[in-house]
Formats: structure tokens, C-alpha cells, sequence
């Protein structure tokens, strides 16, 4: 299913590029002039707003930008108010790639996210247009922007240790993958998919790395930025998200997506809210017990993330609720 979005990116470009001869000058040109922006932050943090605010102002200086999403949830149809996704009025027209591209019942790959961002990156500097990186999980970020090299998958081997995690347990899993690699055994006891995974590539490679690699850009002329707030602010935005999810129907959006298959989706049915809500379905918990538990949930994911970012000495941070960071990103990335 990723790979039948293509066309529709390849399409889309086509309508808007110059006549052949710029376009090839652009291509020539434009890739390494042209800046990668790249805003992050922790949930909560505005980065949504601030992206598209940021391309209307370079917009309005006569300098395209598009929105190339990073934030692995956006990418499925259906999943609009648990993702806090921004709506047609909210994009206020600026293009955005990458959202809306897959069913619930299919599994996002980082490495195919990978190929996926960088074509559109690639596509928006052939075109004369400055692409603005968007999201909040530094893994995806990284993958896209760094030197991030994926090992190979082999469905059955994968399936063949998704079984004995099914029968086993994550646990037993965990301590048979301490005993064949103890570097690899630093994945968390409790995340029996990068456990399989683990052993995936172990059994493929003889190998496998539970960190990740150097900060090395792979992308040329990258400029990040990350949004800083306060813990209780962070708290309490994440807090007040929530309730407005519930508020919007949260509830309603994940019983609609269960009729679509949303349980079948390993990757879908475990998002933040999601979850949550299907035990609140299932009849497994109250729905105030949903409410705090993905509060709750949200604001460790939050604290990890930031855990993530503040190891990355390339971003230039930024107050999150500062009016200033649109002039202040146009400044540092074009010298204007």
C-alpha cells in the first residue's frame, strides 16, 4: 500500500513544476541551495501550527514550502482525532506529504517511512520548494535526516518468531535474546515487537545494535529545531488534548476504525488513545480509567522523546509558545 502512494506524489509534483527546462536547472541547482527545515518537540508542543504558519511566511517572500510529515500515526486514513491531525482548514492550503497514505490494518516500517520522506524531500527541491520536516518521534526524524542504515526482513523468519512471541510471551523472548546477544537484550523486556525484531535480524545478520548510529546528517543542508516547555506545561497541554480528543469523539473514531480492522493493524491499534479506548470497548477498564491511562501514557512518551532530543546537539531549541520562532527559524535558515 506504501508503494501505490507514489504515483499519486510524482502526480502531484507534475502539476505544479515549471516548464521542463527550469525544472532541470532546478535540478541541478536547487538540491543543495535549498534548506531542510526540521521542527520537533514534544507532544502537545504546536509544532503543527508553527510548520504551517513557517510556510505561509516563506510563502509570502516568495519562497515555496511544503509540509513533509515525520509523525508515524498521521500516516492512517481514519486516525484523525487520537493523532491530533491537522484538518484541510488547519493546513490553511500548504501542501502536506504523507498523511492519510495507509489503511489501519497495515504495518508503517520505518524503512519504507524512510524511502517514503526522503522521495518527497527530494521531490520538494526539484521543485523549487522548501520542505519543512515535521514531528514529534526522533527515531523517524533520524531515520529520515541521518545516516540510517536498515538490515534486511524476511517474512517468514519474522513470522516464525512472532508465533513463539504469541505462544511464549515477551518475557521468554527477551531472556532467549539476552543469552544469544547481550548487547541486544538492552531492548525493553515489555516490547515484544523489537524483541522479534531483534531476533529477526539476529538470525539473518549474526547481529544486531540496540543504539543508534552517529549524528551524521545524510540529508544536506539541514536546519532543526525543537520546541522547548516547561514540565507542567507540557503536563498540562497533554492533559487538556485529551479531554478535547474525548470531547470530539475519540470514542466514536476508534469504534468505526474497529469495524475497518483496526485490531488486525500491529502498528495502528497500539497508538497512544487508541489503545486505550479499545480496552474501554472490550469492557476491560472504565472510561475514566481510558481517559487518565492516556494521559498518563502520553506524558512518559512525551518525557522520552525529550529524553531523545536533548542528546541531539544539532537542534537549536526554541520557547514553545514564543510568537517570534517563525522570524527566528526564517533568520537562521535563509539569512534574512
Amino acid at each position: 500500500m506504501l508503494l501505490s502512494w507514489t504515483p499519486r506524489l510524482r502526480l502531484k509534483a507534475q502539476n505544479k513544476c515549471a516548464p521542463n527546462q527550469r525544472r532541470r536547472r532546478l535540478r541541478q541547482n536547487v538540491d543543495v541551495q535549498l534548506p531542510v527545515v526540521a521542527l520537533t518537540g514534544a507532544t502537545a508542543s504546536g509544532k503543527t501550527s508553527l510548520a504551517v504558519r513557517l510556510a505561509l511566511d516563506l510563502q509570502s517572500q516568495g519562497r515555496p514550502a511544503e509540509i513533509v510529515n515525520a509523525d508515524s500515526m498521521l500516516v492512517y486514513r481514519g486516525m484523525d482525532i487520537g493523532t491530533a491531525k491537522p484538518s484541510l482548514s488547519e493546513r490553511c492550503g500548504v501542501p502536506h506529504h504523507l498523511i492519510d497514505i495507509l489503511d489501519v490494518r497495515e504495518t508503517a516500517s520505518v524503512a519504507e517511512f524512510q524511502r517514503l520522506a526522503r522521495q518527497a524531500i527530494a521531490d520538494c527541491r526539484a521543485r523549487g520548494v522548501i520542505p519543512i520536516l515535521v514531528g514529534g518521534s526522533a527515531l523517524y526524524l533520524r531515520a529520515i535526516l541521518d545516516v540510517f542504515e536498515f538490515p534486511g526482513t524476511e517474512p517468514a523468519v519474522r513470522a516464525r518468531w512472532q508465533a513463539r512471541l504469541d505462544a511464549e510471551g515477551p518475557e521468554a523472548l527477551h531472556r532467549l535474546l539476552a543469552e544469544r546477544s547481550p548487547a541486544a537484550s538492552r531492548v525493553l523486556a515489555g516490547n515484544g515487537r523489537r524483541i522479534v525484531r531483534a531476533l529477526e535480524v539476529l538470525e539473518l545478520t549474526g547481529s544486531f545494535s540496540a543504539t543508534l548510529p552517529s549524528w551524521t546528517y545524510a540529508v544536506d543542508g539541514v536546519r532543526a529545531f525543537a520546541l522547548a516547555l516547561p514540565r507542567d506545561g507540557m503536563d498540562a497541554r497533554i492533559e487538556a488534548r485529551v479531554h478535547q480528543m474525548w470531547r470530539e469523539g475519540l470514542v466514536a473514531e476508534v469504534r468505526g476504525l474497529l469495524d475497518n480492522g483496526l485490531r488486525e493493524g500491529l502498528t495502528a491499534s497500539r497508538a497512544l488513545g487508541y489503545r486505550q479506548v479499545i480496552e474501554l470497548v472490550d469492557g476491560r477498564c472504565t472510561e475514566q480509567q481510558a481517559i487518565d491511562a492516556t494521559i498518563n501514557g502520553t506524558r512518559r512518551f512525551a518525557r522520552k522523546q525529550l529524553g531523545w532530543f536533548r542528546r541531539d546537539p544539532r537542534l537549536v531549541w526554541l520557547p514553545a509558545s514564543d510568537d517570534r520562532n517563525v522570524e527566528r527559524i526564517v533568520q537562521d535558515t535563509l539569512g534574512t
